[in-house]
């Protein structure tokens, strides 16, 4: 039975680090880290992500700036919203939360935000800077992943890394992570011919394609160490639901050397690498050294 990488406990870890680090800043230099989350329109799942994101906010010692706007909110009100941000010293990092309403164009927003500002790691900026293995705002997903396998494995130098999925905030940050630290490195999709022989290979797998269980253990390499991204609703008893992954948990934990569970793996990690995020941010506008252990 392979090892469950926990990523409640390992989250819980990286946020008290950012505390630390916070409670430092303001002691050493007067300095808080300020996160701005922007909300548009009354999705549920979206709320309560807001809240989350600032109760822990504020539990590391930052400050939180909610805003939340309604749902026929324009396009030039949200970007005139973003560009008070970008001007407002107390804020270190900016979130538009997604997905935004189908008249507002994401791609707009999104790249209107200052770039060094960019907690999500979204803007084309950050994209490219990242894809040239230059210094980038990270997005926290990825991130996240690549802490908990460092955390792991130590070295990844060598490793053969498959990345199933090609999305813009995961499967190609991630795999742009893993080429960063010396990983050979297949990203496979829809369209890769032989999948499961392409990923029996690979000593790390990270799924990210948005399909319930469709990894399942006969295509993991003994002792491969497996990283689930996947969030999938599907039924449970009666008429309630269950969460599961991209990958057939029970079967792929016979074969691997270490697995992330269905919840609380990848999860939880989302948050605190937004919050270190915010912390390298502050630390990069002020021009003090970045946080140690918190950055790609």
């Amino acid at each position: 039975m392979s090892e469950i990488l926990d990523g409640k406990a390992f989250a819980a870890e990286v946020r008290a680090k950012v505390a630390e680090q916070v409670a430092r800043l303001k002691d050493a230099h007067g300095i808080t880290p300020g996160l701005a989350v922007v909300l548009v329109g009354d999705d549920p799942a979206s709320q309560v992500y807001v809240r989350s994101k600032g109760k822990m906010t504020k539990e590391v010692g930052m400050s939180s700036f909610e805003h939340r706007l309604a749902e026929d909110t324009s396009e030039a009100d949200l970007l005139a919203l973003v560009g008070q941000l970008n001007e407002d010293p107390e804020v270190h990092g900016i979130l538009v939360q997604l997905p935004l309403p189908a008249h507002v164009d994401a791609d707009a927003v999104i790249n209107a935000i200052a770039p060094e500002k960019d907690v999500d790691g979204f803007h084309i900026s950050n994209v490219g800077l990242l894809g040239t293995g230059q210094k980038a705002m990270v997005p926290c997903t990825p991130l996240g992943c690549l802490m908990m396998l460092r955390a792991h494995h130590g070295s990844l130098s060598g490793l053969d890394a498959v990345v199933i999925g090609r999305s813009n905030i995961v499967g190609k940050p991630m795999a742009s992570l893993l080429l960063g630290e010396s990983c050979t490195v297949t990203i496979a999709h829809s369209r890769t011919k032989d999948l499961p022989e392409v990923v029996r290979r690979a000593d790390i797998v990270v799924a990210a394609v948005g399909r319930p269980q469709m990894v399942p253990g006969g295509w993991i390499k003994e002792g491969a160490t497996v990283i689930d991204v996947g969030i999938n609703r599907v039924p449970g008893e009666g008429d309630k639901t269950r969460l599961v992954g991209d990958v057939d948990f029970a079967s792929a934990a016979e074969r691997a050397g270490a697995i992330t569970p269905v919840p609380g793996g990848v999860g939880p990690m989302t948050i605190a690498c937004l919050l270190a995020n915010t912390l390298t941010a502050c630390c990069r506008a002020s021009g003090l050294p970045e946080p140690e252990g918190l950055t790609a």
